[in-house]
């Protein structure tokens, strides 16, 4: 796993099967194919239409984010756009990783390789102290994603929603890792 080629300030992250390189205009057709699948947006949201899509897009495009070597990445596999994964600032040293892929790309460990990327990035380039992510708690595909890129379970909120979705009402399951324990983990091997 390497960086290489910067496009904006942020980097190309490789790994054995998939290349990550910074969302652009150029993807907005698959992330509005993406948001709009029901199955994807499941525990997210109702699907979106192709006008909140591009909406959305404009922020995730910050050139902010991409000054600091963070933001989003579209991940190709073979070529093949299989989803986005994202490490988004949330203060000084902290920042969110998440990630959305394509139904054809889950339970092959495509989430966990590229979050392992991106985290590497994170911490290891970027000099993140911290990471954190969330889901709902009836989300145990990603939950166990976060359990295999080594964070650890803080808790679970409650929140309001005002059209909740199914499973809304068993809260949203909290984590995050610290650099010491990413540096831990690695020393480990």
């Amino acid at each position: 796993m390497s960086p290489r080629n910067r496009r904006r300030g942020k980097p190309v992250l490789t790994t054995d099967r998939l290349v990550l390189r910074p969302l652009g205009w150029d993807d907005l057709p698959q992330l509005q194919a993406l948001d709009a699948d029901p199955e994807v947006m499941r525990f997210i949201d109702p699907p979106r239409t192709a006008d909140d899509v591009r909406e959305r897009t404009l922020a995730r495009l910050d050139p902010a984010h991409d000054a600091m070597g963070l933001g989003y990445w579209a991940g190709l596999e073979r070529g093949r756009f299989v989803g986005w994964w994202l490490l988004t600032p949330e203060g000084p040293g902290l920042a969110e990783i998440g990630w959305r892929l394509h139904p054809s790309a889950w339970g092959r460990g495509l989430a966990t390789e590229g979050a392992l990327t991106v985290l590497d990035h994170g911490f290891g380039t970027v000099g993140l102290e911290r990471v954190v992510a969330e889901t709902m708690v009836v989300n145990l595909a990603s939950r166990g994603v976060m359990r295999r890129i080594g964070l650890r379970h803080t808790g679970v909120e409650h929140r309001e929603w005002d059209s909740p979705l199914p499973g809304a009402e068993e809260g949203e399951w909290l984590a995050e890792l610290t650099r010491e324990e990413w540096l831990a983990a690695r020393a480990e091997g």
